[in-house]
C-alpha cells in the first residue's frame, strides 16, 4: 500500500448533502477521523446527527458492534468553517453543488489553508477535473475521487487524474479506497469518465429500437431482463433516474465526444423532458406509476391457432437442433427433411440481419417465414420477429408453438438484429471503444460495469461469453444494412476476433519491445 494511504489519519469533507453524509459515513467507518464542513454550519450538525443513527442502525443490525459504531460516531467532527487551518488534514473532499465556478473558487481558498502535503479531491460527477483544478497555483495535488449513491453500499469509486495530477495521487487514492473497503478504477478525465460513459451504450440503442417502431418500452425492457440478465431494463432505469438527470448526462457525452455516432442519444428524451415526463419523480415517464408503484399491463395472452408443421433454418449451426428440440418438447409437429414442406411454417434465427432479409437471401417463402432471436439459446423470452409480407394465420400458429414451449414469447418487428442483440453489441462494441482509445484499462471498465451499473458482466467479458466473432457479426450485419455508423465495430473488436485473443486482453503493445 502507497505510504500516504498508510499514514493517512484525517480527511476533511465539505459538503454535508447526500453525498458529503456518505463519504462521511464510510471513511469513520474506516477508521479516519473527518471533519465535516458546510456553507451552512447548522447542516454540519444535522450530518453529524444523521452520520452516527446510521452506525446505530449497523450496530442494531449486527453488521458492527456497538463499541465499533461508538468509535466511528466519535471520529466525526465538526468544524465550523470550511476554509479554517487545515492543518492535520491528510486530504480534503468536497462535495458542494455541481457547479464549476463554485467549485474552482472553493479550491483556490483551500489551497492556502492547506498544507503542500493535503491532497485535494473533488467529487464531481459530470465537471472536468483538469477545469478545476486551473483555479489552483499547483494543479498537481488535485484529482477526481467519484463515489456513487448511496456511498456505503456502492462499493466503486472513480479515482480521475486530471491533466496535470501529480503521478502518485492516483495510485495513493487508490489504495486509500482500498483501505475503506470499496474498490477504485482509474478513470480517465472525459465526458461521463467511465462509468456513465460505458453506460451509454445501453440506453441509446434501446431509444433507437423504440424509435424504430421496433417494440414497445415494456417489451424492450422484458428482453433486457429475461435474455440479458439485467436487473432493470433501460427504460426502467430512465424512469428511475429521471430524465431530467439522464437526458443532459446523454447530450453531453455525445457532445463531449464531438458527435460520436456510437453515443447518439435520442429525439424522443428531449421530447419528453420537455414534457415533464421524468419518470418516477412526476408519476409518468415510460411508465406510469400510483404511489411510486410502476404499473404495467400483463403480457397479452397467446392465440389459439391451427397447428401447422414447422420446419427450423439451420441458420446458425445447432441452431435447428436447439430449437426443434424445444418446439417438439411443446408439443409442435417439427420437420426434419433438408427442405421445408409446402404447408410448413419456417423458422430462422440469423444474426444481425432481419428474417426477410435471410429468408430472400436463401430463397425461403417470405410469407412463411419469422425469425427466432438465437441469442441466449433459448433458454429464456423467446423473441419472435414479423415481417410484414407474412401470412398472419402462419404467424399465429408459430407464435402458438413457441407458447406451448413455456418460455415467455415477446412479438417485436422484424428488422436488422434482434432487441437482446442489439442492446447488447452496443454495450460490447462502447466498452471496446473505450479499451481502444486507451481511456481505461480493460478491467477496470469491465469492474465498473458491474459494481456501478449492476450488468451481470462487464463489456469486454461480457464480449468473450457471446464470442467476439458473433459479437462482429451482429454489428457488420447492422452496419451493413442499415449504413448507420453507430454500429461500425470497434477497432479492438476487430483485432482481438480476428487474433483469437480475449477482449480483457491488453495484448502486446510497441513499448513491451523496449
Amino acid at each position: 500500500m502507497d505510504q500516504w494511504a498508510e499514514r493517512a489519519g484525517t480527511v476533511r469533507v465539505i459538503g454535508t448533502g447526500v453525498m458529503g453524509r456518505g463519504i462521511a459515513q464510510l471513511a469513520a467507518a474506516g477508521g479516519l477521523d473527518v471533519e465535516l464542513a458546510d456553507a451552512r454550519p447548522e447542516a454540519v450538525g444535522e450530518a453529524i446527527e444523521h452520520v452516527g443513527a446510521m452506525f446505530g442502525r449497523l450496530a442494531a443490525k449486527g453488521r458492527m458492534t456497538g463499541d465499533e459504531a461508538e468509535a466511528a460516531r466519535a471520529r466525526l467532527r465538526p468544524i465550523a468553517d470550511p476554509l479554517a487551518p487545515a492543518t492535520g488534514c491528510d486530504l480534503v473532499i468536497e462535495a458542494v453543488r455541481e457547479d464549476l465556478t463554485t467549485k474552482r473558487e472553493l479550491f483556490a481558498a483551500l489551497e492556502k489553508v492547506c498544507p503542500d502535503g493535503t491532497v485535494l479531491a473533488t467529487n464531481t460527477s459530470s465537471l472536468s477535473v483538469t477545469s478545476i483544478a486551473t483555479a489552483l497555483d499547483d494543479p498537481s495535488r488535485l484529482a477526481g475521487l467519484h463515489f456513487f449513491n448511496p456511498v456505503p453500499l456502492m462499493r466503486l469509486v472513480e479515482v480521475i487524474p486530471g491533466a496535470r495530477t501529480a503521478p502518485w495521487i492516483t495510485g495513493a487514492l487508490s489504495d486509500l479506497v482500498r483501505r475503506l473497503g470499496h474498490e477504485p478504477v482509474t478513470a480517465p478525465d472525459t465526458p461521463g469518465f467511465l462509468v456513465n460513459h460505458a453506460g451509454r451504450g445501453l440506453p441509446t440503442e434501446a431509444l433507437q429500437i423504440l424509435s424504430e417502431g421496433i417494440a414497445e418500452p415494456a417489451d424492450i425492457d422484458r428482453v433486457a431482463r429475461d435474455v440479458l440478465g439485467l436487473r432493470m431494463g433501460p427504460f426502467e432505469l430512465m424512469d428511475l433516474t429521471g430524465l431530467d438527470v439522464s437526458h443532459p448526462v446523454l447530450e453531453i457525452i455525445w457532445s463531449g465526444f464531438h458527435t460520436e455516432p456510437r453515443l447518439r442519444p435520442s429525439r424522443i428524451t428531449r421530447s419528453r423532458l420537455d414534457a415533464g415526463l421524468l419518470g418516477r419523480k412526476t408519476g409518468e415517464g415510460f411508465y406510469r406509476y400510483v404511489d411510486g408503484v410502476k404499473q404495467e399491463d400483463p403480457e397479452p395472452e397467446p392465440p389459439t391457432a391451427e397447428p401447422h408443421p414447422i420446419w427450423v433454418d439451420d441458420t446458425e449451426p445447432g441452431i435447428r437442433a436447439a430449437l426443434g428440440a424445444l418446439l417438439a418438447e411443446g408439443g409442435a409437429q417439427v420437420e426434419q427433411g433438408a427442405f421445408p414442406s409446402d404447408t410448413a411454417v419456417i423458422l430462422v434465427a440469423p444474426f444481425g440481419i432481419s428474417a426477410a432479409s435471410y429468408a430472400g437471401a436463401h430463397g425461403i417463402p417470405l410469407e412463411r417465414t419469422l425469425g427466432v432471436d438465437p441469442l441466449g439459446g433459448f433458454a429464456s423470452r423467446l423473441t419472435l420477429a414479423v415481417h410484414p409480407a407474412v401470412d398472419p394465420a402462419a404467424g399465429r400458429a408459430v407464435l402458438a408453438a413457441l407458447a406451448a414451449t413455456g418460455r415467455p414469447v415477446t412479438v417485436v418487428r422484424d428488422a436488422p438484429g434482434s432487441i437482446a442483440q442489439r442492446l447488447l453489441g452496443s454495450i460490447i462494441n462502447v466498452g471496446c471503444a473505450i479499451a481502444e482509445q486507451r481511456l481505461a484499462r480493460p478491467a477496470d471498465i469491465d469492474t465498473a460495469v458491474r459494481l456501478a451499473l449492476g450488468y451481470p458482466r462487464g463489456p469486454l467479458e461480457w464480449g468473450d461469453h457471446a464470442d467476439p466473432a458473433t459479437v462482429l457479426q451482429i454489428l457488420y450485419g447492422l452496419h451493413d444494412t442499415t449504413g448507420d455508423p453507430r454500429y461500425r465495430p470497434s477497432q479492438w473488436l476487430i483485432e482481438r476476433a480476428e487474433l483469437n485473443l480475449s477482449l480483457t486482453a491488453p495484448g502486446t503493445a510497441p513499448g513491451d519491445l523496449y
